[in-house]
This record gives structure tokens, sequence and C-alpha cells, in this order.
């Protein structure tokens, strides 16, 4: 009985198609981060804000997510922070 032929071996091809398989569901299943520019940062921080959700520290220069305890020195950071964590809770409520 002959070897199988090494060329006609497609069980690495299996393994990268299913790990983009895998890729595109965690896409789907994330929060879309990559619309939260600097202007739409400022509008969410500026409602969080007033929601009692951040507490700005000027003389720290930084925002504080009162909900989780972190601190950032950048709106966007923040804004992007704010969603995932949104996303990740358990019982789905926005918090804002």
């Amino acid at each position: 009985m002959a070897d199988p032929d090494p060329s006609d071996d497609t069980s690495v091809d299996y393994e990268q198609f299913e790990k983009a398989l895998l890729a595109q569901d965690h896409d789907v299943a994330g929060v879309d981060t990559a619309d939260v520019d600097d202007a739409t940062a400022r509008r969410l921080v500026d409602d969080l804000i007033d929601a009692d959700i951040v507490t700005p520290v000027p003389e720290d220069s930084v925002l504080v997510h009162e909900l989780s305890g972190t601190a950032f020195d950048s709106a966007t950071q923040l804004a992007v922070y704010h969603r995932g964590w949104t996303a990740g809770r358990d019982d789905g409520a926005e918090g804002e």
C-alpha cells in the first residue's frame, strides 16, 4: 500500500477555515468601537457625566467611570470602554 500524498492533506486548510469562522462569530458578537471618533466620544462622555456615571477629576486630568471605578485620561478611551463594559454585563442594562 502506498503512502498518502502529503499534498492531499487538507487538515491545515480545515483548521484555517475553522479559525476564520470563529473569528467571524467573535466579530459579530463583539461591540463595534470603530465608529467612536472624538466627537462621538465627547457626546457620550458628556451624557455619562450628566447621568452621574462619569466623574471628571480636573486636578488629575482624568475621567472616572463610576460603575467600574476605572479612570481614563481620554474621552475616546472611556467611550470605548463604556460600550464594551455595558455590552459585557450579564443583565444587559445600559446604565445610561
